[in-house]
């Protein structure tokens, strides 16, 4: 049975930053390109970060220069780093792996999801 667990959520000011993990089991880590969206209310999900099995990264135009995924094979887990937050990050943050066929800022690319972390951006 595969499981992501997302942690590291939480309430920050506004400039602040926080850290983001997935853990994954039940599935070869190392087999799988992995993806983190965000689902702000009111708002669609929407595609953050990816990286590739060999860790080539990729972001949304919003987020880049700020945010940086990484992943750790040994420790099966993808991390966010997330950097100058703004009120706008606000969102429940998801990790999830890529299918490995389509676009890679699909959601619907992705096969197994976790089940959110809580992202709150004080002004």
């Amino acid at each position: 049975q595969v499981q992501l667990v997302e942690s590291g959520g939480g309430l920050v000011q506004a400039g602040g930053s926080l850290r983001l993990s997935c853990a994954a089991s039940g599935l070869t880590f190392a087999n799988y390109a992995m993806g983190w969206f965000r689902q702000a209310p009111g708002k669609e999900n929407s595609f953050v970060a990816h990286i590739t099995r060999s860790g080539t990264t990729y972001y949304a135009n919003s987020v880049k220069g700020r945010f940086t995924i990484s992943r750790d094979n040994a420790k099966n887990t993808v991390y966010l780093q997330m950097n100058s937050l703004k009120p706008e990050d606000t969102a429940v943050y998801y990790c999830a792996a890529w299918t490995g066929i389509g676009g890679y800022t699909e959601a619907r690319r992705y096969g197994y999801w976790g089940q959110g972390t809580q992202v709150t951006v004080s002004s």
